[in-house]
């Protein structure tokens, strides 16, 4: 990465990236195996395609939340010598700290209309995406934040 935000995004994409696939994998589904982003070796496209509607809640929300609460600043950051731009160790441990007190949070569930925390919206986001293609469940009802 070449600029700040986009490292903390990129680290926080690849802590959202995980738990949607440790998510998926619960739920009996394929990682690998996706419907908008491309299939190709290694990449865990349907992950990908789960993570769409849980970026913007999850990891873009904290990432302006850290900056905008001055929890994170310039110095946080590594420059390397070719460009690369990195977190500190700390700042690194400052973000999964916040990451973890996010999942914590409530909310709503707009199709299940239960409250749960955000850390398990991937599950149940999975979990419906798997009763879909079992046919239990007509459609996909996409997470739409409000």
């Amino acid at each position: 990465m070449r600029d700040r935000i986009n490292a903390l995004l990129s680290f926080l994409y690849a802590l959202l990236g995980h738990d949607c696939r440790s998510a998926l994998e619960a739920h009996g589904l394929n990682p690998q195996v996706g419907y908008l982003h491309a299939d190709r070796p290694g990449r865990a496209s349907l992950a990908l395609d789960l993570m769409e509607e849980l970026r913007a809640v999850l990891a873009d929300r904290l990432a302006l939340s850290l900056v905008n609460r001055r929890q994170l600043g310039a110095e946080d950051f590594v420059v390397e010598e070719a460009g690369g731009v990195r977190l500190t160790d700390e700042a690194r441990e400052r973000v999964l700290v916040a990451w973890q007190e996010r999942k914590r949070e409530e909310l709503r569930h707009p199709f299940l209309d239960e409250t749960m925390p955000l850390g398990l919206v991937c599950h149940a986001q999975a979990q419906m995406l798997a009763r879909h293609l079992r046919g239990d469940l007509d459609g996909y009802p996409a997470f739409v934040w409000k």
